[in-house]
């Protein structure tokens, strides 16, 4: 399938937001979201959010000393600053670009921003990456009130060719949710592959999902996998890197995040430890 060059009108992508933070990756993130609004011609979105640091005394209660306050403003202002500085340096030569920034929560202020967007960038936050600061976004805590689909990153990631895709599939709510999403993705892409893992695998609609895509103009392959020998995120990267994908797309947390944190599940297996891209929809 040849790539096209659709219009943000009628390429499903005419906002991309980028959440920023002081980590090492900052300005890959802000890279990866500018090459997506420069690819489907979108505004691109820089936003940050920074608490104020508060003193809390020895018996438990918070200084309200109008001079403490008034530096930690100060100090929040200047954070907030180097963000809006980093998002400027990298994307400001484009010629549509907004920057939106708080104090606040950086949680819910998002979360409420993202009604302006059509897809979110972040940075992945696992066990094994270099912390991201205080204006920091846990993918997981974010997938799951954002109400917009989440591109989650790797470090070092700050391109994506979306040309080879994988779609992980089990027939969940979510799961139909980031096919939907992922469409814009999808009708650009070479190749697409289906895939659907372990047991009960065979049961997931696969065939459905396929003919659903071709009438959105999508040809997809099916890899259904009812026996494997490795968890089911660890299948899917195996089949990513086979289809030299650098772009999974998954529902999020299809069972409860506290059942995924007790007994494991793809969501916190992908977001621990994926090398390419995760489009996620919850």
């Amino acid at each position: 399938m040849e790539l096209n060059t659709a219009s943000s009108q009628d390429s499903g992508l005419a906002s991309v937001m980028v959440p920023i933070n002081l980590g090492a990756g900052a300005a890959d993130r802000v890279r990866l979201a500018l090459s997506l609004a420069e690819r489907f011609g979108s505004r691109l979105i820089g936003i940050a959010a920074l608490e104020r640091a508060v003193l809390y005394l020895g018996d438990g209660t918070v200084s309200v000393d109008a001079m403490l306050v008034e530096e930690a403003t100060k100090a929040a202002q200047e954070d907030l600053a180097k963000a809006e500085a980093i998002f400027r340096r990298v994307a400001g030569h484009y010629n549509d670009i907004v920057w939106r920034s708080a104090i606040d929560t950086p949680l819910p202020y998002i979360t409420r921003n993202a009604r302006a967007a059509d897809i979110v960038v972040v940075g992945r936050q696992s066990s094994l990456d270099a912390p991201q600061g205080r204006m920091a976004l846990a993918p997981a805590d974010l997938v799951m009130d954002l109400g917009r689909p989440l591109l989650v990153a790797p470090p070092d990631v700050a391109e994506l060719s979306a040309e080879n895709i994988v779609i992980a599939w089990r027939d969940t709510r979510e799961a139909r949710r980031a096919v939907w999403d992922a469409l814009p993705f999808l009708k650009r892409a070479k190749t697409v592959t289906i895939v659907s893992v372990g047991e009960g695998a065979p049961e997931q609609g696969t065939h459905d999902v396929r003919d659903y895509l071709a009438l959105h103009g999508v040809a997809a392959d099916l890899d259904v996998r009812p026996k494997i020998t490795n968890f089911a995120a660890q299948e899917l990267i195996d089949c990513a890197r086979r289809q030299n994908s650098d772009l999974i797309v998954s529902g999020a947390y299809g069972h409860s995040r506290m059942r995924e944190w007790l007994l494991g599940g793809m969501t916190a297996d992908l977001l621990e430890s994926t090398p390419v891209c995760c489009l996620m929809s919850h």
